[in-house]
């Protein structure tokens, strides 16, 4: 037994008296030679079978852990001594392309302005998945893939500014190193330099309390109220411009849901902030095309007010995330945690990042523009997804006011990654849990986050395989858990015991809220006196890259149609006609017919299967897409906003060849050039064969978010929860789960009314230990990781 673990055996938990001091004695006496006797017992264990047992309780993790103290650190077989996902350590890329002899002019980014030459991003570029394979499989007799970095530069010191991405390489920085445009991933030679990254935000906020000086009297709501600046997406249709919505909202918790119908339209093109202007100004749905204009009407008495936003008392508290109204029965008490009693079953290698359990094995990998993804997924040995990653997440609104009615996030522009902050210990993950760290690259300098990931193992509360029955051999249950590694609470990646893979999304927190009038019934639902939900999109897009029984495989297409047959050996009394459903397989050939939506009703679905390898029945080995939870598409097409930078939305999914100059589906331009994108998903798409082929699938899920009350003050994640799974499909000869000890097996009694034999295969689940109390909660992140860029751009605060 774990030394963390007490016995139930050794904790009084009655609070009573036990007795006389003699046969109190006489119990410690017994006491102390049962515990003797594990302890030895225990120590033989560890002497006989160390080799199962190393490192268990060698490993102290980060704070946040579980109470059980240790981890084994080294999985049953890491493949190499690299992760493919491992970014690059960025220092010294920096120093290199700082040199004068790289003559990029380069300025700290801390101390630049716009019309500066600054470093943007840096992170790893990922090496040519034929060579990475080979090393994989074989790292003694293969080559290493070189190392090389991706690294971004906004030149706004040129006289033509731009955005321009490079490769520097081969890594360590070396005498081999070089820098060279990374041109060919995209479908445009350059950047406009209106498209750049969110950086010198400052600058933009220090321009806008300036620009607004002469109205501060003007747009307060209550007397000495401070108002927060908020923005919409995107900026610019092709690069030619970078013009923004400004809307304003009052200073308190759950700001983003308390606006108050007031609104700039600003130009910030260029890098010569003096040409930067405010070209209108909306209130109350009266236009304005001046700064002056609009003090013009406030002062003459002619701007129509609306008092309720003069009310000096006006309660902001409902947006607050404070406990309200009254405590439920019991509610005094913690809820269940899961407990692993036996000690966790799954195997973590903090230097490699690589994670082992139950047959699966893989690296994890986290970059700046989506945060956590998933490398080499084997199970049992085998590889069945090269790379597993998020692509781009895109929300789209509509409305009756200048800011609903034109945002459309794509939210890699962002950097999902570098926005993610510690989980929370004990809420966003359970107790148990185990978080790794993850860092990313920005402006300011390396990001690194402690706690950006968490693993765990639950039991699902439901058994993976049953059957009732007196036959013998026939009565059983398989007992099923899941391994889940979690980023952020959002992105879900959860491993079963018979080889399915569950991808799921579960979002939470404010609404980007709009200010509610009758007009606005048919965009959303009011949850306050006057703020209200827009309704919205949501749809975020996976690359799936699958690799079943090898890099050759096709797309299968299953249906299911109703036909009407004769059968000669029915009678009259029926008829001989009958109506029933048959099964209908085609393999899809060309990308060009590889844009997809599910079958109405679900009746089919798609698999990616290898028609060289079958399984003993003849069929070709594959794994099913099924659809999950809200397996939706977007919504509306046409729109400018959304116009060719988000093509990969409008299905469910895709299936097209994979190409080294098409490593995704989106980038972190896209949101800024709708009208001519960075990369133009369509554009995979030219007709090539992809019959047994190395294949990748674009997978979309999300939901339709029409708001209600219910929605205020936070979305829940159980409403706002979507996935999809990835399931064998004749991948196996039969059900693999049946191999599980972790499972029951009844015997029917000769006698009526005895009880059933059974046989547990050795593992008890009467397992039962006092564990000891987890970590006190705690939460504190470094100073650097605590105000992102993204945070300020979309909660300027200025006080008025």
């Amino acid at each position: 037994m774990p030394q963390s673990y007490k016995p139930i055996a050794e904790a009084d938990l009655s609070g009573k008296p036990r007795g006389a001091p003699r046969r109190l004695r006489k119990r410690y006496l017994l006491l102390f030679v049962s515990l003797l006797f594990n302890v030895l017992s225990f120590a033989i264990i560890l002497r006989w079978r160390s080799h199962d047992l190393t490192g268990l309780f060698s490993h102290r993790m980060p704070f946040g852990d579980s109470w059980y103290g240790g981890l084994s650190e080294g999985p049953a077989s890491v493949p190499t001594t690299d992760n493919p996902g491992h970014s690059s350590e960025t220092l010294e890329i920096e120093k290199w392309l700082e040199a004068p002899e790289r003559q990029l002019n380069l300025t700290r980014a801390k101390n630049s302005i716009a019309s500066d030459n600054v470093i943007f991003n840096i992170e790893k570029f990922y090496p040519r998945k034929e060579e990475t394979i080979a090393y994989l499989e074989n790292p003694r007799t293969s080559f290493r893939p070189n190392t090389q970095a991706r690294v971004t530069l906004h030149h706004g010191g040129w006289k033509e500014p731009v955005v321009k991405d490079y490769i520097v390489g081969p890594l360590p920085i070396g005498t081999q190193t070089t820098i060279r445009p990374l041109t060919e991933i995209y479908h445009r030679n350059d950047i406009p330099f209106n498209a750049r990254g969110l950086s010198h935000i400052m600058e933009l906020v220090d321009w806008l309390a300036d620009a607004v000086r002469t109205i501060r009297g003007s747009i307060k709501g209550a007397l000495n109220d401070t108002l927060i600046g908020g923005m919409n997406g995107p900026f610019s249709f092709d690069g030619s411009f970078r013009r923004v919505w400004m809307t304003w909202r009052r200073n308190a918790p759950g700001s983003w849901i308390m606006p108050v119908n007031f609104y700039q339209y600003i130009d910030t093109s260029g890098t010569d902030i003096s040409q930067w202007k405010i070209l209108k100004l909306i209130y109350h749905n009266q236009t304005f095309p001046t700064t002056e204009s609009f003090l013009e009407a406030f002062n003459n008495g002619t701007l129509i007010r609306h008092i309720e936003q003069a009310d000096p008392n006006v309660d902001l508290s409902w947006a607050g995330r404070t406990r309200i109204g009254t405590e439920r029965d019991l509610e005094y008490l913690p809820g269940p945690r899961s407990v692993s009693f036996a000690g966790v079953r799954y195997r973590v290698d903090m230097e490699r990042q690589y994670v082992s359990w139950m047959g699966w094995g893989m690296y994890l990998g986290f970059d700046r523009d989506m945060g956590l993804n998933l490398w080499d997924i084997r199970f049992r040995g085998e590889r069945v997804i090269y790379q597993l990653a998020p692509q781009e997440a895109i929300a789209q609104y509509g409305g009756n006011d200048p800011v609903q009615a034109t945002t459309a996030w794509l939210d890699r522009y962002f950097g999902m990654g570098a926005a993610v902050r510690d989980m929370v210990p004990h809420y966003d993950c359970p107790q148990e849990a185990v978080y790794l760290p993850a860092s990313t690259y920005s402006m300011m300098g390396t990001v690194h986050v402690q706690r950006a990931i968490c693993i765990f193992e639950q039991d699902t509360g439901k058994p993976l395989s049953r059957h009732t029955g007196d036959e013998e051999g026939e009565f059983g249950a398989v007992k099923s858990y899941v391994l889940t590694v979690r980023s952020t609470t959002t992105f879900d990646y959860l491993f079963y015991l018979d080889g399915t893979i569950e991808v799921r999304l579960s979002a939470s927190g404010y609404m980007q809220g709009g200010y509610w009038q009758p007009n606005q019934d048919a965009y959303g639902g009011r949850i306050r006196d006057t703020s209200m939900g827009n309704l919205h999109d949501h749809v975020i897009n996976y690359k799936v890259d699958f690799d079943i029984a090898g890099t050759t495989n096709s797309l299968l297409r299953t249906t299911t149609e109703v036909e009407e047959v004769t059968h000669p050996w029915l009678d009259d009394d029926w008829g001989q006609q009958h109506i029933q459903q048959k099964i209908v397989k085609e393999y899809i050939a060309s990308e060009d017919d590889a844009l997809l939506k599910h079958p109405p009703n679900f009746q089919g679905g798609y698999a990616m299967v290898n028609q060289d390898v079958k399984n003993r029945w003849g069929y070709p080995r594959g794994y099913a897409i099924h659809p999950g939870n809200s397996p939706i598409h977007n919504t509306v097409i046409g729109s400018k906003r959304l116009l060719h930078n988000a093509n990969w939305a409008r299905y469910n999914l895709a299936v097209s060849r994979r190409k080294e100059t098409e490593p995704s589906s989106s980038s972190m331009w896209n949101l800024q050039l709708s009208g001519a994108p960075a990369v133009d998903f369509h554009k995979f798409f030219d007709g090539e064969n992809i019959t047994q082929q190395d294949l990748v699938a674009w997978i979309n899920l999300g939901m339709h978010h029409l708001p209600s009350a219910e929605d205020s003050p936070n979305t829940k994640t159980n409403i706002a929860t979507s996935s999809f799974m990835l399931t064998p499909l004749n991948y196996f000869d039969s059900d693999i789960s049946m191999e599980l000890k972790n499972a029951i097996l009844l015997r029917a009694p000769e006698k009526a009314g005895s009880p059933y034999s059974y046989d547990d295969y050795g593992v008890k689940q009467d397992f039962n230990c006092l564990p000891e109390p987890p970590s006190p909660f705690d939460y504190t992140v470094t100073p650097e990781n605590f105000i992102r860029v993204s945070d300020v751009y979309l909660r300027v605060k200025m006080g008025f």
